[in-house]
């Protein structure tokens, strides 16, 4: 297999390129050189795919697979699609569940309508640059495009810092707030696991668009948190806390709780995603405990720990807690 990554050096790229390369494919990448990291199994490609004539000489070669993770303009993704629409057979684009027009139903499957989008637009937001991306590679692949439409991906070396946010939280210790329902699944891919699918899907083929996210049952909010705190030492106590003393401390959840989703019908479709269409195509998901304790092995072994955003404020966090306590019967 001759795969083509474009970009490759942070994230789900790494994972892609290291993994292809284990499974001795024949990969390149098409990055700015900038990152810092490259795979010394590929071949490294220097050029900037926000200008169209550096895509030219991607052109010039073969390719069985391309991967691509953009998330911003899609006018870019629709640049790259079409320059290696007659040289690639397939093209596998990491979108996200994202794209689903809300409110989104329990039992969300792909068939859901999404958000409007062009494939020609420049950047916006998040769900429709990911949806503009979908339908540029559409557009110029057909049925040989590959629509990955991810969840919360977690997992080592994770920059976006939701699974290190809550390991640095544990290793902290204390009272930790823990956003309730406790029992309520947490639905995510570890980054291995999507990258193992993304692979199967560009040597076989998976049409059309695919849900990627565990299986409901595979993991609660609870086990997530619970492993967090025992794989940094057990110095952390979770402390439950209902949705709605949450939301009435006015705290960005998005930043301060990240990977939360609070229960109710606007975001149903989220919590209970069906994903028979991404089993029923080989996805495997391992126990969320490895996931955690994989993380956690990273940050500690790195050396120095990314900075990330720095999250909820221990004294904002302490407040939330006590007023939960005393507003409890």
């Amino acid at each position: 297999m001759r795969l083509l990554v474009l970009g490759g050096t942070t994230f789900v790229g790494r994972w892609v390129v290291t993994a292809a390369v284990e499974r001795g494919w024949h990969v390149t990448t098409f990055t700015r050189g900038l990152a810092g990291w490259a795979h010394p199994g590929a071949e490294a490609v220097t050029g900037d795919r926000l200008r169209p004539a550096d895509l030219a000489p991607l052109a010039e070669a073969r390719w069985d697979a391309v991967v691509d993770t953009w998330a911003g303009a899609p006018r870019v993704v629709r640049d790259s699609a079409r320059a290696l629409a007659g040289c690639a057979d397939r093209y596998v684009y990491v979108s996200s569940r994202a794209v689903y027009a809300p409110p989104t139903p329990a039992g969300l499957n792909e068939e859901w309508p999404t958000v409007d989008a062009s494939a020609d637009a420049e950047d916006t937001d998040y769900a429709p640059n990911k949806r503009g991306g979908e339908l540029a590679v559409e557009e110029a692949f057909g049925d040989r495009a590959v629509l990955a439409r991810a969840g919360l991906i977690l997992g080592p070396y994770e920059l976006p810092g939701q699974l290190p946010h809550w390991l640095l939280r544990a290793a902290r210790g204390g009272e930790m707030l823990a956003p309730g329902p406790a029992d309520q699944p947490f639905r995510y891919v570890d980054v291995r696991d999507l990258t193992a699918w993304l692979l199967d899907a560009a040597e076989g083929g998976v049409p059309g668009p695919v849900n990627l996210v565990n299986p409901e049952g595979h993991a609660t909010t609870r086990d997530l948190l619970e492993s967090a705190v025992a794989v940094t030492g057990g110095l952390a106590e979770p402390v439950w806390v209902e949705p709605e003393a949450i939301e009435a401390a006015g705290i960005d959840r998005w930043a301060a709780l990240p990977g939360w989703i609070p229960p109710g019908p606007a975001l149903a479709g989220l919590i209970r995603t069906d994903v028979g269409r991404a089993l029923a195509t080989g996805l495997r998901c391992r126990p969320v405990v490895e996931t955690v304790a994989d993380t956690w092995a990273w940050l500690t072994g790195s050396g120095e720990i990314p900075a990330f955003p720095p999250g909820l404020d221990p004294a904002e966090e302490r407040a939330v807690i006590d007023a939960w306590r005393r507003s409890a019967p």
